[in-house]
């Protein structure tokens, strides 16, 4: 097992709220799945990352408990971090050292999930 982690989806309760929010946020282009509710987040598994979606339907279901999702911050998280609060979204812990392994984030996001960003710098 190279990575424990493969992909993830980010629940939604209004997908054209949560699609703007992280068009915005990430400041990068949203792919809709032409056959659902279904959005893919950016994402380049070429270079070893791995990707992510915001879904709509019965089974996505918003929190702000349990599981905490880490958005890649690029070079400084304080880039997508200073669009949270435009685009609707909360700040709750602003960035903080995480000592060797750099920065870290938490927000919520306009459909009442909890996620986070990390970065080196």
């Amino acid at each position: 097992m190279v990575t424990t982690l493969n992909w993830f989806e980010i629940p939604a309760t209004d997908f054209e709220r949560a699609k703007a929010f992280y068009a915005s946020v990430l400041d990068a282009q949203i792919h809709d799945d032409p056959n659902r509710q279904y959005a893919y987040l950016p994402s380049d598994p070429e270079k070893g990352g791995f990707g992510g979606a915001i879904g709509f339907g019965e089974n996505f279901v918003p929190s702000t408990t349990g599981t905490t999702i880490y958005l890649d911050g690029g070079n400084d998280l304080s880039v997508p971090l200073s669009r949270v609060e435009r685009a609707g979204g909360k700040i709750i812990l602003p960035k903080t050292a995480i000592g060797a392994n750099g920065f870290i984030a938490l927000f919520i996001d306009t459909e009442g999930n909890k996620l986070g960003f990390h970065s080196m710098g």
